[in-house]
């Protein structure tokens, strides 16, 4: 069988994805590859139907133990066989393992980067036939990656020791030049072939609200996405607990992850979530790295993240199946100040030694910050703002985010940020240091004790923008700061505004203002293609999935997926030649499962 018979045969595709055919070629000529292709793009297809087709093993690298397993249970449902080795395996399990590999019972073996070096597991690599190395995640080789391992490093100490060098392939999903350099240099990749495919994912909508209450408009959001799987995060353990307590108040499945939980805790958890026992995860940026869950139909970030590439990861978690999904930041200044005090106290941060290079360090993480920031306050389309970011052109209206799908106006705001500035300036003369709320509350007359206390209603700027609300002014600033009109820099517990050289150009008349204001918004409204009558069907094909998941003790979605499940409502299979041809489902998935569906859609066929 060639490799497109394969796609079908095992995992009921038709046609291969952007880059997948060119990795796959590569690799069964023997050339190592690079690929950076983005969440939800099939990287795991480049490397499993290779191991289909080449003689021996092939050595699956992954970071993460729930990675593993979810692999693994997908790749049975295939009729692939393949095991894992990590540190959750008992003795017996472990010794099970090794001796089915030695066999030459499975196509693919995953294992920790942690196990590779080990005595026990040295002894049987350097006897086996390994065709193929994966190295997945690959960009937590590089420290300047956000999930540096040290353990990762031991990959090219591993593959020297091997008499035979099997081919390597890398994949991530996000990678700089600086990483992708990294990758190549400590992997020890011969001249790999690089591929790098789009980072545009049209079936995800990408919003941006600034809510007065975040509570209530998460609430809101929730209800709009009642009973679906969906990842709430936060940026502190406490807005976890908090947020994922009112949520289970208000009567959502939600549960919790974050690294203060106790290791048992965070496996009962991510379990409960990835069995849809609960819809909602609420979490860290802990969570997520390797969970390769389809059905996430929406990712909310209750705060905004330090950069736009863990934003871009964390958002992709949805809509993996290729269904329509939605990503929704909802930020405050609030955050901004949060990002900037993580970026100076950062452990990662504080134990490089050299002065320099720790201040080079912080300066970038700040300059991704302020980059994440104008995203978060851009009045321009965002998907065209993220693309340019990762150097691809991009049209600058996509009808699928908050910005394209709001009638806004231009405002100049050139007076009010004389303004604002001079408050700033004349707060400084007097030695004051403002944080935003505060210049909010001088501006706009506040009589609240503590400023009265600090003497602020003396200065001269006291209540000279009395007309507006402290909401809109504090808006007002953070369009500022967003363009470089007005700085922030930590002060004490806080974070106080500074005057940059753009401020003062604005005073000077050299430069003029322009926010962008919604005059109504709206919600973004993805219509699915599929009908009331299907939607019926649809609800009665995840109960028999859901029914056979807990029978098999696998996740749902590695039965089928919520596409496969659509696409079954859409054609409307009445024999096992027709359920095969329907997307996700296969040779083997459809032999398994197909009498089962067939006799559940045949009900609805007789209604209609």
């Amino acid at each position: 069988m060639n490799q497109l018979q394969l796609l079908h045969e095992y995992f009921g595709h038709t046609s291969f994805r952007s880059g997948q055919e060119e990795a796959i070629d590569a690799i069964l000529q023997g050339k190592d590859v690079l690929a950076v292709m983005p969440t939800g793009a099939g990287k795991s297809i480049c490397y499993q139907i290779p191991a289909l087709m080449l003689q021996g093993i092939t050595l699956v690298i992954s970071p993460l133990i729930s990675l593993m397993k979810d692999q693994v249970e997908s790749l049975h449902q295939a009729g692939i066989p393949a095991a894992c080795i990590n540190s959750s395996m008992t003795s017996e399990e472990y010794q099970n393992v090794m001796y089915e590999a030695k066999q030459g019972l499975y196509r693919l073996l995953y294992i920790a980067p942690e196990r590779l070096m080990s005595e026990s597991f040295l002894r049987f690599a350097v006897h086996a036939p390994i065709a193929m190395i994966t190295v997945d995640e690959a960009h937590c080789v590089s420290q300047w990656g956000q999930d540096f391992r040290q353990s990762y490093l031991d990959i090219a100490r591993f593959v020297s020791a091997l008499p035979r060098r099997p081919v390597i392939g890398a994949f991530t999903a996000t990678a700089t030049q600086q990483v992708s350099q990294d990758i190549i240099r400590f992997l020890m990749l011969c001249e790999p072939v690089r591929i790098t495919t789009g980072f545009d994912r049209k079936n995800l909508y990408f919003g941006v609200q600034t809510p007065k209450d975040k509570s209530k408009a998460l609430l809101s959001l929730l209800q709009q996405h009642k009973g679906k799987s969906g990842i709430v995060y936060c940026l502190s353990r406490k807005l976890v607990e908090q947020v994922c307590e009112e949520l289970c108040t208000a009567g959502f499945a939600a549960t919790r992850y974050h690294a203060g939980l106790t290791p048992e805790e965070r496996t009962v958890n991510q379990e409960d979530f990835l069995y849809d026992r609960k819809t909602i995860m609420v979490a860290t940026n802990a969570f997520g790295m390797g969970i390769d869950k389809s059905n996430v139909s929406f990712v909310i970030h209750y705060n905004m993240p330090k950069d736009l590439e863990s934003y871009y990861q964390e958002a992709g978690r949805a809509g993996r199946d290729g269904e329509p999904a939605s990503c929704v930041l909802l930020y405050s200044g609030r955050d901004v100040r949060t990002n900037q005090f993580l970026i100076e106290q950062a452990r990662e941060t504080e134990e490089v030694q050299d002065i320099a290079l720790r201040e080079s360090l912080i300066a970038k993480s700040k300059e991704r910050l302020k980059t994440m920031t104008i995203y978060s306050t851009a009045a321009e389309c965002l998907r065209s703002y993220m693309l340019r970011y990762f150097g691809e052109t991009a049209p600058h209206f996509c009808g699928n985010c908050s910005a394209c799908l709001q009638t806004v106006e231009k405002k100049d705001i050139t007076l009010e940020a004389m303004k604002i500035i001079s408050c700033v300036y004349r707060g400084q003369q007097k030695g004051y240091h403002l944080s935003r709320t505060m210049t909010a509350a001088v501006l706009t007359g506040s009589s609240k004790k503590t400023l009265l206390d600090m003497r602020l209603d003396q200065l001269s700027t006291y209540g000279i923008m009395s007309d507006c609300s402290a909401a809109t002014v504090l808006q007002m600033i953070d369009a500022l700061i967003a363009g470089g009109d007005l700085g922030l820099r930590p002060y004490k517990e806080y974070s106080e505004l500074i005057l940059t050289a753009e401020s003062a150009a604005i005073i000077r008349k050299e430069k003029r203002v322009e926010i962008q204001l919604p005059k109504n918004e709206t919600t973004a409204a993805r219509q699915e293609n599929i009908s009331e009558g299907d939607e019926a069907m649809f609800q009665a094909l995840r109960k028999l999935r859901e029914k056979i998941a807990m029978k098999e003790h696998v996740p749902p979605y590695v039965v089928f997926s919520n596409a496969a499940l659509r696409d079954m409502c859409r054609r409307k299979p009445e024999n096992l030649q027709e359920f095969m041809l329907v997307s996700g489902v296969g040779v083997m998935r459809s032999q398994k499962y197909g009498k089962e569906f067939l006799k559940e859609i045949k009900k609805f066929i007789q209604i209609s």
